[in-house]
């Protein structure tokens, strides 16, 4: 094996094969999830949850906890997002895109600081806070709490929360030792920017006061 392949993918010579095969089809539908969401269709969603689901999994068997209770999150989250984007606001229009009011600016900094919180108690109550990995898990755990719910209510400002934890993220899977997991959130990043610019363009040409 060439000096770039052991790097990337060394840490992999002692998982199961059956753990990798999940890993990969775990990103294959997160890809898809994120750029369903791009394109603003609500599948999404469905897609979405499969890759959490097993990624909850395979996090859990791999004492991730903060990752687990992300993708955890964003099952429950799912579920919500996807009444919210089929629930119909009249008789021919469903939720459509929005900009963050000032109360959801409060809410979702009630969830930012809430999640810090909480996940530091989880991390102390199992004796994990002991690294700084553990820091860095908690503030991208808060960030993409945000971001997956104000997704789940078509807020142009999701991908921002996106793109910042997709940033963030890249390096630190790699540094956990789950490679695919670190290309998936490279390639994230590129979506979330282009998703942005998506919804952008479909909130100017459809403003909404709300």
């Amino acid at each position: 094996m060439s000096p770039i392949f052991d790097f990337l993918f060394e840490q992999y010579a002692d998982y199961q094969t059956v753990d990798i095969i999940l890993e990969i089809i775990a990103v294959i539908f997160g890809f898809l999830s994120v750029w369903f969401s791009k394109q603003n269709k609500v599948l999404v969603f469905p897609t979405g949850m499969i890759s959490t689901i097993i990624f909850v999994y395979l996090l859990f068997k791999w004492e991730l906890l903060g990752d687990m209770m992300i993708n955890a999150y964003y099952f429950i989250m799912s579920v919500y997002g996807w009444y919210i984007w089929t629930r119909k606001v009249d008789e021919t229009q469903v939720t459509p895109i929005t900009k963050m009011t000032f109360n959801e600016k409060k809410i979702g900094a009630f969830i930012f600081l809430a999640t810090l919180l909480f996940v530091y108690l989880v991390y102390k109550t199992f004796d994990k806070w002991t690294s700084i990995v553990a820091y860095i898990d908690t503030i991208t755990t808060a960030i993409f709490f945000v971001g997956m719910w104000l997704m789940a209510r078509r807020k142009l400002e999701n991908w921002v929360f996106w793109i910042i934890g997709d940033l963030i993220s890249i390096p630190l899977y790699f540094y956990k030792g789950f490679t695919f997991t670190s290309f998936q959130y490279f390639g994230f990043t590129f979506i979330a920017i282009f998703g942005y610019l998506a919804w952008k363009k479909n909130l100017n040409s459809n403003p909404q006061t709300a």
